[in-house]
């Protein structure tokens, strides 16, 4: 198990500590941005460094979106034969462009996963994170 559950229960709220250690070991999740009360989702691969999350992406809704509404939701989540995790963070996004900036996310490798042009970078600076992490198995008797 990734983690150690108090008094077994299947269900254990995570840390801000072991939240980042679970994003920064997975490389997708779904971005959520909201237009005049019209939530999307999107499915992007991403990279984290010094706190923050990283993404790539082309001209489109994505893009339009996160620039008329910066609030955004980021979830990752991962499943495994006896245990899964969800990490929610909500956060700013922004569209990075200054050579300096551009020149930092570069360094950190981020490949998109589909041969298409993705020219721009976004930056999520999360202003709350949440996540959980549990035991699988089956539902016990009544």
């Amino acid at each position: 198990m990734m983690f150690e559950h108090a008094d077994g229960n299947p269900v254990l709220e995570l840390n801000d500590e072991q939240s980042w250690r679970l994003l920064e070991g997975t490389r997708h999740g779904r971005l959520v941005v909201a237009v005049a009360g019209e939530p999307d989702i999107f499915p992007v691969n991403y990279v984290s460094s010094k706190g923050k999350l990283y993404l790539r992406t082309a001209p489109g809704n994505k893009l339009a979106q996160l620039t008329i509404n910066p609030e955004v939701l980021f979830e990752a989540d991962g499943i495994l034969s006896d245990e899964a995790w969800s990490v929610v963070l909500r956060g700013k996004a922004r569209v990075l462009n200054t050579s300096a900036e551009l020149a930092e996310v570069e360094g950190l490798g981020l490949k998109s996963w589909v041969p298409t042009l993705k020219d721009f970078y976004v930056e999520i600076d999360p202003t709350s994170l949440s996540g959980r992490h549990f035991q699988l198995g089956e539902q016990p008797e009544r």
